[in-house]
């Protein structure tokens, strides 16, 4: 099985353990919403590929640590969505939960979702319970405070905040929890790994700012120009759209040279070289110019 159909079949998995004949019909089909059809999947994938550089390319745990970090990227997707913070209509192409759903069944579906991100973690390390705990640190970090994706949310509700800080809470902390997490899940050191994945997470959240610029909506499958209007730190408005593209490719290279030697150093560089052109694409950097 690829990695791809690994992942969705652990994350079909677990949102099937939490539905059934005793939980609110609305909320299994908000959280069934949230979750399917995905996005690129991108942090789980790359946690498989790091436990797939340290030796192990068939990790259970990995696919367990990978399907927990997606289901907490989708949680803050559904939190990020709500009228108090973007009002966004739309998401991967389709109303978002709110508005699919209501705000109430909204707000309960992310919070179900981070539950059972830490529920599917702890079921898929039991083959492995000595990695549990490190791996529990990690994901737990990278969602809560002070530097997880809860306190990048509610830098939004601060006068000020520098343009690094948001980056690296917002969107980074959980690449860098899928790439510390891919490491430990195999029994490896996470800590060598963790340059690489902040600097990953930063140029990814930088293409997402440019996007926000040059992209159509039906490119993204969500609302453009959001950034300015809801006056929110960007690369793109800080170095302006060249600029930020310039820095999207230093990061990109600062992420590929922050790789430890391992034995699938060269497979994952070159995936992350082939994700930065799925980020950015020739044809929408011209539009730069």
């Amino acid at each position: 099985m690829d990695g791809t159909r690994r992942i969705e079949s652990v994350l079909e998995a677990a949102v099937a353990s939490v539905q059934g004949r005793r939980c609110p019909p609305g909320l299994a089909a908000a959280v069934q919403h949230a979750v399917f059809p995905g996005g690129a999947r991108i942090r789980p994938r790359l946690c498989m590929a790091v436990a797939g550089a340290c030796g192990n390319p068939d990790s259970p745990v990995a696919d367990a640590a990978g399907a927990s970090i997606e289901l907490l990227h989708c949680a803050s997707l559904v939190h990020d969505d709500l009228p108090c913070f973007d009002d966004a209509a739309t998401r991967r192409g389709r109303p978002s939960v709110h508005r699919a759903f209501g705000e109430r069944l909204a707000v309960l579906a992310g919070d179900a979702l981070i539950v059972l991100a830490f529920q599917t973690l702890a079921r898929g390390a039991a083959s492995a319970p000595q990695h549990l705990v490190p791996l529990l640190e990690t994901v737990a970090a990278a969602t809560g405070m002070p530097g997880g994706i809860v306190a990048g949310q509610a830098w939004e509700c601060e006068p000020e905040v520098a343009l690094d800080v948001y980056q690296q809470e917002k969107t980074g902390s959980l690449f860098t929890a899928a790439a510390v997490a891919g490491a430990q899940a195999v029994g490896a050191d996470g800590t060598p790994w963790r340059l690489f994945g902040d600097r990953l997470g930063e140029a990814y959240q930088v293409a997402d700012d440019i996007r926000d610029v040059l992209a159509e909506p039906e490119d993204l499958g969500k609302p453009c120009g959001r950034d300015a209007a809801l006056h929110r730190p960007s690369a793109a408005q800080t170095f302006g759209v060249t600029g930020a593209i310039d820095h999207f490719r230093r990061l990109v290279n600062d992420s590929i040279e922050a790789i430890p030697a391992c034995r699938g150093s060269a497979q994952l560089r070159a995936l992350i070289l082939l994700e930065a052109q799925r980020l950015l694409p020739e044809q929408l950097t011209r539009r730069a110019a």
